[in-house]
C-alpha cells in the first residue's frame, strides 16, 4: 500500500505551488448563482483529519476567511452562502463499524462523496472539535468575584487535586526520571516514530541499546523546518546537553523545493539556507554519534521534531505532555516559560524562535518538575492561568484592516458567541451536557428520542450538534471483528487462476499480474483442477461488496489505471482535451525507493466521464489497464493499519470466530447489523429535513479504551438544490 500520494488538484489558495491544475481556478470560474460547495479532494496527509483539523474547518465554516485562515485539508468556496452547519456524531462507533456493516450503511455511502479517516479520541470528542465540556463554567471565561478574576490563591484553594491530570498519572509524590518517560502505549497515541509504524520503514535508529536509569543524561532537542514540494523538512536543529551547553546548532539544506520557510517560526529564510552544505543525513549520522545509548531526548510535541529529523528513540518525555491539563489539553511551551520558570521565550518583537532557547526550556522544566514534584505542578492550577492569559490576549489582541483578529485558539463554541449565535446540542447522555451561555442543550432519553427533537429544532439553529450513543464493541468481539475483516478484504484481494503444470514457468506469470497492479504474493496449489474461491461465510457477501463498493458515492467518477511508464503523467495533460471533466490524478509513491508507482487514479465529475475516459486508456492508443475504483483513499490507509493476512491456499476451510457467528445468528434487536441499519435511516430522515446550503458532517469518533484503540470516519457534504434522493433511498 503506498505511503505518500502525490496529487494533481484543480488550483486552490494555499496549496502547493507544484501542484498542477488541470481545470480553471475554482474562485475563477464561477458559476451565475454562487453557492457554497467543497473542493473535489482533501489534502489530509494520508487521508487522516486530525481533531484540530475538523475544528479548523468547522470555525472557518462560521466566520471565514475574514477572521480565520482557510482549513488545511480542505477548500471551503463561497462560505458565506452557508445556511447551516450540522454535526451528526455517532457515539460509540467507529471505522470499524462502518466497513463492517458496510452495506447496511447504505445512505450515508451512496450520499457523502468525501469521507476521511479520524485519529482514536483521547478525551472529550465534543471538547476537542466543538470547546463543548462537562464543568459548568465556560473555557476561557474564569469565575470572577464582584468582577474581579480570582486571584491565584484563591484559584489554588479551590481546586481538587485529586482530579487533576498531572496527579491522576504521577500521584502526589516526587517522582524519578524514568517515571516521566513516555510508555509505548503513549508514544503510538501521540504518533511518535516508533519500529514498525506506518510511514517510519526509512527512518533512522539511534544507537539505544542500554536500560534507563533516574541517573541516564537528558539531552534537549528542538527544530525548525519549512513546508517542501515532499512535506515538512528540517531547516535547523539544536541539541543542548543537560547543564544548558548547546552540542549541536546546526542550518540544514532541504532535499527539495521549498514552498514556504515559516520565516515568522524560525526566522529562517530561503536565502540563508542557499550556501548550507549541511543535509539531513548529516545530521542523523552526527546524532547518532554523539547520543549514549542511554540517552533521554526532552522536547516540546517532541514527536514532530523526531518525524521531520526521520529518527526514532524509543527514550523520551514531551514537556508538553509531562504537563498535560485537562482533556489531554497541551499548553504551549511560551505559557509553561513564563508560569513555570518565570521567563520569557518566543517574545513577539523577535524574528522567529531561538531553537537554543527552546531546547533549554524544556530541561529546565523536567528538572522543575523532578525537584519539585506533580503536587507542586498541581496547585498552580495551569488552566485557570491559561484561562485567564487567554481572556487577556482577546482583550487586547493587535488590531488588523477589517477589524480585530480572532485568537488563534478560540474555539468553535467562542466563535459562534463572538458571533451573537446559539449552538443547539442534542444528546441522551448527561454526562455531555453544557451549561455554556450561547449553547442549548435538550437532553433526550433515547436515540429515538434524539431524532423527533432533531427534525423539529434543527431548522431553527444556525450550527447544531445531534448526538446518537450506541455501546462500542466489546473488546473481544472488536478483534474478532477486526480479524474477520483481514480476511475478507484479504479474500476480495485474491484472484484464482489455474490449473497449472507442475513444472510452469511462474515468471511470466507474475509479470501480467504485476502488470495489473501490485501484487503481494503468489501462491502455487498443484493440488487441483478445478480453481476457484473457496465458499465460506467471509465469500458469500464479497462479490456484492464489490459492487457496492464501485457505487460508492466517493468513488463513482474514479478509475483506477495501471501499466503506464514515467511520461504518463505529462501525456495526459497534454492530452487533456480528450478527457472532458478530469478534476484529479492521484499518484502513489514509494516512500522507500521514491518512486512513482505504475498505477493511479483520476478522478471525473461525474461516472459517464470517467467511464469515456476508461475507453480511451483501454483502447489501442493508450493499451492501458483499469477499472471503476472499488477502494476510497482514507479506506487504503485503514486497510493497511489492519494489516491484511497472507493468501490463503483454496481449498483450505475457514473457521469464523465462535463469538461473532455466534452473535450473528441471533436476530436480536441490539443486533449489531440492526443497530447500523436504523442508525443510517434516522440520518438519512434528518437529512432531507436541512435546508439547502447545508453543510453537513458525519463523525464516527473511533474508540479508545485500555485494550484497544479504533481509528474514527467522517463523511462531508453540503446539502444542494432540489437534491433528489439516490436510488433507492426514500424516506
Amino acid at each position: 500500500m503506498e505511503l505518500e500520494t502525490e496529487t494533481i488538484p484543480r488550483k486552490r489558495k494555499g496549496a502547493p505551488t507544484s501542484a498542477l491544475a488541470t481545470e480553471p481556478d475554482l474562485e475563477d470560474a464561477e458559476p451565475k448563482a454562487k453557492k457554497a460547495r467543497l473542493s473535489s479532494i482533501l489534502f489530509a496527509e494520508n487521508h487522516v483529519v486530525t481533531h484540530k483539523q475538523l475544528c479548523e474547518l468547522l470555525k472557518y465554516a462560521v466566520l471565514g476567511k475574514s477572521t480565520v485562515p482557510e482549513p488545511s485539508w480542505c477548500q471551503l468556496l463561497h462560505q458565506n452562502h452557508l445556511n447551516n452547519v450540522v454535526v451528526f456524531i455517532l457515539k460509540g462507533m467507529s471505522q470499524l463499524h462502518f466497513y463492517r456493516f458496510y452495506l447496511e450503511f447504505r445512505f450515508l455511502r451512496k450520499a457523502f462523496r468525501h469521507k476521511f479517516s479520524l485519529p482514536p479520541p483521547m478525551s472529550s470528542f465534543l471538547f476537542d472539535i466543538i470547546g463543548l465540556q462537562k464543568k459548568k463554567s465556560a473555557r476561557g471565561f474564569p469565575r470572577t468575584i464582584k468582577g474581579r478574576p480570582l486571584t491565584s490563591a484563591i484559584l489554588k484553594s479551590s481546586i481538587n487535586l485529586q482530579n487533576d491530570p498531572i496527579i491522576q498519572k504521577y500521584g502526589c509524590e516526587k517522582v524519578g526520571l524514568t517515571r516521566c518517560l513516555l510508555t509505548k502505549r503513549e508514544m503510538e497515541t501521540f504518533h511518535f516514530p516508533l519500529q514498525g509504524s506506518p510511514n517510519c520503514e526509512n527512518f533512522i535508529l539511534t544507537k539505544f541499546n542500554a536500560s534507563i536509569t533516574d541517573n541516564s543524561p537528558l539531552f534537549g532537542l528542538n527544530c525548525e523546518m519549512c513546508l517542501t514540494s515532499k512535506g515538512r523538512e528540517l531547516t535547523r536543529i539544536s541539541l543542548v546537553a543537560e547543564g544548558g551547553h548547546c552540542i549541536v546548532d546546526e542550518l540544514v539544506k532541504p532535499d527539495f523545493k521549498i514552498l514556504d520557510s515559516f520565516t515568522s517560526f524560525s526566522g529562517i529564510t530561503e536565502k540563508i539556507l542557499n550556501p548550507v552544505p549541511t543535509k539531513l543525513k548529516d545530521v542523523q549520522e552526527l546524532l547518532r554519534q554523539l547520543l549514549p545509548p542511554d540517552a533521554v531526548l526532552v522536547g516540546h510535541f517532541l514527536d514532530l521534531d523526531l518525524r521531520v529529523i526521520k529518527m526514532i528513540h524509543p527514550y523520551v518525555i514531551d514537556t508538553s505532555l509531562l504537563y498535560i491539563g485537562k482533556q489531554s489539553r497541551r499548553f504551549k511551551l511560551r505559557f509553561l516559560a513564563k508560569v513555570i520558570l518565570g521567563k520569557d521565550i518566543q517574545c513577539p518583537d523577535k524574528l522567529g524562535h531561538d531553537t537554543i532557547e527552546d531546547a533549554r526550556t524544556t530541561l529546565e522544566l523536567v528538572r522543575y518538575f523532578l525537584k519539585y514534584g506533580p503536587k507542586k505542578i498541581a496547585e498552580l492550577n495551569l488552566e485557570a492561568l491559561a484561562s485567564r492569559e487567554e481572556l487577556k490576549a482577546a482583550s487586547q489582541g493587535p488590531e488588523k484592516k477589517g477589524g480585530p483578529t480572532k485568537p488563534p485558539n478560540m474555539s468553535v463554541l467562542e466563535c459562534l458567541d463572538s458571533m451573537g449565535q446559539k449552538l443547539l446540542f442534542l444528546t441522551r447522555d448527561i454526562d455531555e451536557l453544557s451549561s455554556s451561555r450561547n449553547c442549548l442543550t435538550i437532553k433526550c432519553s433515547s436515540n429515538k428520542e434524539v431524532l423527533e427533537e432533531a427534525r423539529v429544532e434543527v431548522p431553527l439553529f444556525p450550527f447544531s450538534i445531534v448526538q446518537f450513543s450506541f455501546e462500542p464493541f466489546s473488546p473481544i468481539f472488536a478483534d474478532e471483528v477486526k480479524q474477520s475483516m483481514k480476511t475478507k478484504w484479504t479474500e476480495m484481494s485474491t484472484v484464482y487462476a489455474g490449473p497449472f503444470i507442475k513444472n510452469c514457468n511462474i515468471g511470466p506469470l507474475k509479470k501480467m499480474f504485476k502488470s495489473m497492479g501490485p501484487v503481494q504474493s503468489v501462491t502455487l496449489v498443484l493440488e487441483t483442477f478445478r480453481v476457484h474461491r473457496p465458499v465460506t461465510e467471509f465469500t458469500l457477501e464479497c462479490d456484492t461488496l464489490v459492487h457496492e463498493l464501485e457505487q460508492d458515492c466517493e468513488n463513482q467518477g474514479t478509475i483506477y489505471v495501471t501499466g503506464f511508464g514515467k511520461t504518463f503523467k505529462e501525456h495526459l495533460l497534454e492530452q487533456s482535451s480528450l478527457f472532458p471533466g478530469l478534476e484529479a490524478m492521484i499518484l502513489p509513491k514509494d516512500v522507500k525507493r521514491r518512486q512513482q508507482k505504475n498505477y493511479c487514479f483520476l478522478k471525473f465529475k461525474s461516472r459517464d466521464s470517467a467511464q469515456v475516459a476508461l475507453e480511451i486508456l483501454k483502447g489501442k492508443d493508450w493499451k492501458l489497464k483499469g477499472r471503476h475504483a472499488l477502494t476510497p483513499m482514507h479506506l487504503q490507509t485503514w486497510l493497511r493499519d489492519i494489516y491484511p493476512e497472507p493468501v490463503m491456499p483454496s481449498g483450505l476451510r475457514l473457521v469464523p470466530p465462535l463469538l461473532e457467528k455466534h452473535i450473528f445468528q441471533i436476530a436480536e434487536e441490539n443486533h449489531p447489523r440492526i443497530v447500523a441499519w436504523r442508525c443510517n435511516r434516522k440520518i438519512e430522515k434528518l437529512y432531507h429535513c436541512l435546508s439547502p446550503g447545508t453543510l453537513c458532517l458525519i463523525l464516527l469518533p473511533g474508540t479508545n479504551n485500555t485494550f484497544a484503540s479504533h481509528p474514527g470516519l467522517g463523511l462531508m457534504k453540503i446539502k444542494e438544490e432540489e437534491e433528489s434522493d439516490p436510488p433507492g433511498l426514500g424516506v
